[in-house]
């Protein structure tokens, strides 16, 4: 079987670090899903605007390894942990396949083709998306499913600060904020070290001390 592509996404997540390690669990980025013209035809989006969340089924185009692992270490597990490949949601799969649960906004329907705007993407820009599907809340939600190793008694969100001198506009800081509240530093932190995550066209520079993650400078 093959599979092409039918969008990619853009957003202002233009490297891998910082990118919510989930789909759904921050709304204030909005990104986009910008289909090829041959998959446009407003005929295959008749009444998807009845549906609130999606699924998307897209490519882990940007892992670094190109071979598959039985076991791989999760960041959020310190890095020292392994796991069965196929009880994670790592990119080093046998079909680097990935699979997102999306807040739909709107579609717009443009001469170049259709433009679909979401919220809660885990995705880079650039991503190639295969598939949409409807999420159903009566079949894929299961309130009582078991986490796994994916909740950790640590877990919690930091508080986020702007050094004085910084200066932006209310909608990139509360985007930022979100982001940056659920620590995307890797399991192994230090809390000495100065991290920096691309956002858009420029850099976030941040450190952390105790539940208090500093952004030192955005530019």
């Amino acid at each position: 079987m093959e599979i092409h592509p039918i969008a990619h996404i853009e957003n202002n997540y233009k490297e891998l670090f910082g990118i919510p390690r989930q789909s759904g669990i921050t709304e204030a980025v909005e990104s986009r899903v910008v289909f090829e013209k041959e998959y446009s035809d407003k005929n295959a989006f008749r009444e998807i605007e009845t549906f609130s969340h999606l699924w998307l089924i897209w490519a882990f185009d940007k892992a670094d390894k190109k071979e598959w692992t039985p076991t791989v270490r999760p960041p959020k597990l310190g890095g020292n942990r392994r796991v069965g490949v196929f009880a994670s949601r790592s990119p080093y799969r046998p079909n680097k396949l990935g699979l997102s649960c999306v807040k739909l906004g709107r579609i717009e329907y443009t001469e170049s083709g259709v433009v679909m705007y979401i919220f809660g993407a885990d995705l880079a820009d650039g991503t190639p998306v295969f598939d949409v599907k409807p999420y159903i809340p009566y079949s894929d939600s299961h309130p009582d499913a078991l986490p796994g190793y994916s909740v950790r008694p640590d877990s919690k969100e930091y508080s986020v600060v702007f050094s004085p001198d910084i200066t932006i506009d209310k909608k990139t800081a509360d985007e930022i904020t979100e982001i940056l509240s659920l620590d995307p530093r890797p399991g192994y932190k230090d809390d000495e070290k100065i991290y920096k995550m691309a956002y858009g066209e420029k850099t976030i520079s941040f450190s952390c001390r105790e539940n208090v993650i500093i952004v030192l400078k955005y530019c």
